[in-house]
């Protein structure tokens, strides 16, 4: 699988375990990939206002941290002009179908919970490598939902 030169990808977690793993499953996909993380939604947004980080082509958020949590960050990110069209999913542990649809109302074009193991995680990530080659963003959770489903 090839990746168009210059992807870059933005974790946000305040789980430096889980941020490790995701480095690890994109490396493991996409060694081209540039990936950015942050520990909370607050330090994200620092990151990318004082351009310590490039702008990412996609944002991965949890929910649950500490100092800003995702729902904040999510919020002010789709309120911003420079990061409003930045395509955010959700990526937390939370499985509730209300998060889902809040996540869809406030700009995320998905969520979906935290796969409990890394060829899941892997997996998903080559299904969001291949949908970003494709320029197919709009795709992605679809075919992620369906994955998910068939596991």
């Amino acid at each position: 699988m090839s990746i168009n030169i210059g992807k870059r990808f933005l974790i946000v977690d305040d789980d430096s375990d889980d941020r490790e793993l995701f480095r690890e499953a994109l490396t493991a996909v996409e060694p081209e990939v540039v990936l950015y993380s942050a520990a909370n939604g607050q330090t994200a947004i620092e990151k990318l206002a004082s351009q310590a980080i490039d702008q990412p082509d996609i944002i991965f958020l949890d929910l649950n941290m500490p100092v800003m949590n995702g729902w904040d960050c999510l919020n002010q990110l789709k309120s911003l002009q420079e990061y409003k069209n930045i395509p955010v999913i959700i990526h937390t542990t939370s499985s509730h179908t209300q998060d889902k649809k809040l996540a869809k109302e406030r700009g995320a074009i998905c969520l979906f919970t935290k796969p409990d193991d890394f060829k899941r995680l892997k997996a998903i990530l080559e299904i969001v490598v291949e949908k970003m080659n494709k320029k197919a963003v709009d795709s992605i959770c679809e075919a992620v939902y369906k994955y998910l489903q068939l596991i």
